[in-house]
């Protein structure tokens, strides 16, 4: 009798829990069973592009995810759930957090980076393409490819940061540096959640990317050549430096945008 109650009991609590709700968790990165190749790919070319943009976010992001057990991440990728990884992660991400929205630091900063942000998204690419089906080839591919993807987003950033510098205000500066932040914990959770739409904004912001390039280096090219006249000017008699200076910013605003009265003249007089 006391069997056959418990066993009631038994079927009971079976059933309670059968009718709980599943708990949500994201797409399951497990190597023991099959991925998609599509999500293999996201996540490879997702932690590339975020990496380009803020390597410490990315890894916080990623690290996050896999030590709260919400996505579990190919073996070369799951150090980056260690606490020690975390906490350094975290620490570097407040200190660029605070130096990404000094006009002028944040492109001291991008350039000491180079050689941070484009190894360390290169290595985040290849553990990630462990998921690819094609053996030890996937790695170098990942390397290469992911390499690529976060060379061209960092030469992006660094360039648009660039030319937001010439701005007297530094509002620019705060409203690019926290989109940018913004961009790559939701490019990271649409990698990671809708791998297809991320696949292909991807690729429409490399050809746009691959467009702007060009437009964005004429533009720091005439900024530096701007600043090197400053820097190059004779010193101004004794009483005249109110308006040497007023002179030598006009010719760099020149150097940078073009005499807007010698175009519109221009424009005017063809001949």
């Amino acid at each position: 009798m006391l069997q056959f109650g418990a066993a009631i009991a038994d079927t009971g609590r079976s059933r309670t829990e059968d009718c709980q709700p599943p708990r949500p968790r994201l797409r399951h990165y497990d190597l023991t069973s099959k991925m998609e190749s599509i999500d293999t790919i996201a996540l490879m070319l997702g932690a590339a592009w975020a990496s380009g943009i803020n390597l410490y976010a990315a890894i916080l992001m990623l690290g996050w995810l896999s030590g709260s057990g919400q996505v579990d991440l190919p073996p070369d990728l799951q150090i980056l759930g260690n606490p020690v990884v975390m906490l350094t992660a975290g620490g570097m991400y407040l200190l660029e957090f605070f130096a990404d929205k000094i006009p002028g630091v944040d492109t001291g900063w991008d350039i000491l980076h180079t050689f941070i942000r484009i190894p360390g998204g290169a290595l985040m690419a290849a553990g990630a393409a462990q998921g690819l089906d094609i053996g030890p080839a996937a790695e170098l591919v990942g390397l290469l490819v992911g390499g690529g993807v976060t060379a061209t987003t960092h030469a992006a950033k660094a360039g648009s940061r660039a030319v937001i510098n010439t701005s007297p205000e530094p509002v620019s500066n705060w409203t690019a540096s926290v989109a940018e932040d913004v961009s790559v914990f939701a490019g990271l959770w649409a990698a990671l959640n809708h791998p297809w739409v991320f696949v292909v904004l991807l690729v429409v912001f490399l050809l746009f990317i691959a467009w702007l390039l060009p437009k964005l280096w004429r533009t720091v090219k005439r900024a530096l050549h701007a600043a090197s006249r400053w820097f190059r000017a004779p010193e101004p008699p004794p009483g005249t430096a109110g308006n040497a200076t007023q002179t030598r910013r006009q010719a760099m605003l020149n150097d940078m945008y073009g005499n807007d009265d010698a175009h519109n003249e221009h424009k005017k007089d063809p001949a």
